[in-house]
């Protein structure tokens, strides 16, 4: 059986509903995220071992389908009519085939667009150092990184290099030179395309995720030689990042990152997105910027400190997770449930609030 219109008939639908992510998964109709929430298509069957497979093999090339059938997972960039563009993720879950595709709006959002701080545009200034956007899963990392690099195009005749498992949002050179590398099609690794950038002549390089040591490593030595470099992390604070960053490490080698690190790091930027009262979602995010006092305490490893420096430094533009989430409260964007759910420290975010 072609589970190819079926597939067009859900994607349709989800586009429809302004969904931000479909699942498709043995037992369960099609399942949408919107604003945050899962909504099941009740109107819909339950899907079969059958038809997931149908829908998850309708989405890949017969290439990709070799792929998955001996990884039993694989992500990959779908483009839908193009009207749309999804990353997916096909995968096995007890035997069966279920998939999980996130959209991706073929117009690239601005800083603005996303309700971001305004300080974000000084973070691409520079013509050299790093950048790292962190958070969790699923938080807006990779359309806060396509905003930046977006940016860059429409202000700066410069040449950007990406890396990404998958390639997500499609940029249209503007004033840059954009070329867009996919793990898996364009590269093998992203470690080995970052060793490749610095043949290609970049002055701007995106990386998708830093997985390991070799990517982390090279991606710093690039931001050290005279390359703007901006990457994301899975962590939850900028504390945290440094901590990660030098803990991939082994003991021998940390004085040196870290002092690499010191040197180069330009931000951090710790980003979650929140349900807004109104409707929709609104970034919460941690700012810390590498100053004097913050490069040194990278150097002589108290970075348990850094959370007072930003918390003390708020006139130069660096901001608390908490802080930045009671201003919300205070501001009626978002409720102080939903705060608390996002906050590392609850109780320090209640006593914020009532201030």
């Amino acid at each position: 059986m072609d589970y190819s219109p079926l597939l067009k008939d859900i994607l349709k639908t989800a586009l429809s509903q302004k969904a931000s992510d479909l699942h498709i998964s043995v037992g369960h109709p099609p399942v949408l995220r919107i604003g945050g929430r899962l909504v099941s298509l009740i109107r819909r069957k339950e899907l079969n071992p059958e038809a997931t497979k149908g829908l998850g093999f309708a989405l890949m090339t017969e290439d990709q389908q070799k792929v998955f059938l001996q990884n039993k997972e694989i992500d990959f960039s779908y483009n839908f009519e193009n009207k749309a563009r999804f990353r997916v993720n096909v995968f096995l879950q007890k035997g069966n085939v279920s998939a999980a595709l996130r959209f991706i709006p073929s117009e690239i959002p601005t800083v603005e667009d996303l309700n971001l701080p305004p300080i974000l545009h000084e973070f691409i200034r520079p013509s050299q150092g790093f950048v790292l956007i962190t958070g969790p899963s699923s938080q807006g990392k990779s359309t806060t990184l396509a905003a930046l690099i977006d940016e860059i195009n429409h202000t700066r005749a410069v040449h950007i290099i990406t890396i990404e498992d998958p390639i997500e949002y499609v940029f249209k050179d503007d004033r840059s030179i954009i070329d867009q590398r996919e793990i898996g099609r364009d590269t093998l690794s992203f470690g080995k395309a970052l060793k490749s950038t610095f043949r290609q002549d970049p002055d701007v390089i995106m990386v998708g995720e830093m997985r390991d040591p070799e990517t982390i490593s090279t991606a710093i030595t690039a931001a050290e030689t005279g390359h703007l470099v901006l990457a994301t992390l899975h962590t939850n604070s900028a504390a945290q990042s440094i901590h990660r960053i030098v803990d991939t490490f082994p003991g021998s080698q940390q004085g040196q990152i870290r002092a690499q690190l010191s040197g180069s790091l330009l931000a951090i930027v710790s980003q979650r997105l929140l349900p807004r009262i109104k409707g929709g979602l609104i970034p919460a995010c941690e700012i810390m910027m590498n100053t004097p006092a913050v490069a040194n305490l990278i150097r002589e490893s108290k970075i348990h400190e850094i959370p007072l420096i930003i918390e003390t430094s708020a006139e130069i533009g660096m901001i608390s997770l908490n802080r930045y989430l009671a201003n919300l409260v205070r501001a009626k964007e978002v409720s102080l449930e939903a705060a608390q759910n996002y906050s590392l420290n609850p109780s320090e975010l209640r006593s914020l609030v009532r201030r």
